[in-house]
């Protein structure tokens, strides 16, 4: 029996699909190949940082060894789709990849695995590699913006969901697919798509993995839609599609998917963190170590009430008691209140900073248990997260501090200086050497430009 198709021009995914068909590495811009370039050096660093932490032990004894390609940071080889989730899990784990204000998504942890296992498994090289980055990169970005919020708010994480739709186009586009197989890959992720943020309850860590999930989801779609497996066309407008299923609260606008799509890069505007925590504390954080620095001292302090977002409440303030008193380390990277206070007393919230030590530091937990949320109606999120604290002082005095953007974000973003020392300190705080950091930091640098990739093969320890 055959099955009668839409026709006309409303088909997104087909748009899509001729757009990724004809984009070319010698074409894009230079700041989309910076990024692009970043991304990779992002993702690596993150990688050899998770190398040995427990949720990525754990990732392995899902995997098989055997293959043709990296796992970054390990012994051996691994088939594409294991590498890709290893890969994916790793750049994800601690929150600390890259994300986009107006997503908020994290394409790096889910893009560039999917497309660096893709390649090594094909035997193609930089140019490819960079293709697929950037379109991948740029599909997440798009489709994140097509309703704001409402992925979230049905309970899943646009990371995740999106991610796979994201990591299909990548490696379609790195893989060189006709555009009519280029559509039934991004057909067949939609069904692949899954995550749910149930996550926050208890702290665990599925949200972990959501990235290397799509990761591993998208190379199966393009290569099952090599193969001649069709999706349907579809899957974002559809009555039963994407944006139905996933995002039900909202309906879609695709104009920010389409309109200059071909022309300008919005992934030129990606984000990376400062922070290894959520992406919304971050200029919380800025606004705490600002308050630290005019020389308060936490016992000074009555109470601090920060304007937030109403969409940033569920995941990141409440259930306010929970938050004031994370139940794991990881839970406390989604506490604003946790996070402000670790970033008071250190002036920075890394990896020291989520410990299970940090998190009964009774000094911390004193000072978190003073901040609480109103809700902004004016504030800018999703398009711009911003950052304030009012504290009280024991004295009646008030200092307010507001941070008005992300740092590391487009409007102010970390220099090349910023990142670079941010990779040498995820190598090294993954166990690799100066030198062995160095020749990755340099292969980041130069891998666009080489015939294939073979050269990965040395970072299998």
């Amino acid at each position: 029996m055959s099955v009668e198709k839409p026709e006309g021009p409303g088909v997104i995914a087909e748009k899509l699909g001729a757009w990724i068909a004809d984009v070319h590495a010698s074409a894009l811009p230079d700041r989309t190949v910076e990024i692009a370039r970043l991304l990779l050096l992002d993702v690596t660093g993150l990688c050899i940082a998770g190398r040995g932490e427990s949720y990525v032990r754990a990732t392995l004894q899902a995997t098989d060894p055997g293959g043709a390609c990296t796992a970054l940071g390990h012994a051996g080889s691994f088939s594409a789709f294991d590498a890709a989730l290893i890969n994916g899990t790793a750049a994800h784990g601690e929150d600390y990849d890259d994300t986009f204000e107006g997503g908020p998504v994290h394409s790096g942890a889910v893009v560039v695995p999917a497309v660096l296992a893709a390649c090594e498994r094909e035997g193609l090289g930089g140019e490819a590699l960079l293709r697929g980055i950037a379109v991948g990169a740029e599909l997440m970005c798009r489709l994140s913006l097509v309703a704001p919020r409402a992925i979230h708010s049905a309970g899943f994480h646009p990371t995740a969901v999106i991610g796979a739709l994201a990591a299909a186009g990548g490696v379609a586009a790195a893989l060189r697919l006709e555009a009519r197989q280029t559509t039934s890959a991004l057909g067949i992720a939609g069904s692949m798509a899954a995550g749910i943020i149930e996550y926050l309850a208890e702290g665990t860590s599925t949200k972990r993995m959501h990235a290397g999930w799509a990761a591993q989801s998208g190379i199966r779609a393009a290569l099952m839609a090599r193969g001649g497996f069709d999706g349907p066309r579809t899957v974002l407008e559809g009555k039963h599609g994407f944006f139905k299923a996933f995002a039900p609260s909202r309906a879609p606008d695709f104009s920010p998917v389409l309109e200059t799509l071909g022309e300008s890069w919005i992934m030129e505007t990606i984000a990376f963190k400062p922070y290894a925590c959520g992406t919304m504390t971050q200029p919380y954080i800025d606004c705490a170590i600002a308050l630290a620095e005019r020389g308060v001292q936490a016992e000074q302090i009555r109470d601090i009430v920060c304007e937030v977002g109403e969409g940033t409440v569920h995941r990141l303030w409440e259930e306010l008691a929970v938050k004031h008193r994370p139940p794991t380390a990881y839970a406390a990277k989604f506490s604003t209140p946790f996070c402000m206070a670790v970033g008071f007393f250190d002036r920075k919230a890394g990896f020291g900073q989520f410990t299970e030590a940090r998190i009964h530091d009774p000094a911390v937990l004193a000072l978190a248990g003073k901040i609480r949320y109103v809700i902004d109606p004016d504030n800018e999120y999703p398009d711009n997260f911003t950052g304030h604290l009012r504290a009280t002082l024991n004295d009646g005095t008030v200092q307010e501090v507001r941070q008005p953007h992300m740092r590391g974000g487009a409007r102010e973003p970390l220099t090349g200086a910023e990142l670079a020392q941010k990779f040498v300190d995820n190598a090294q705080h993954g166990g690799w050497n100066a030198a062995l950091a160095d020749e990755a930091r340099g292969w980041c640098e130069t891998v666009f430009g080489e015939p294939a990739l073979g050269t990965i093969a040395r970072f299998r320890q």
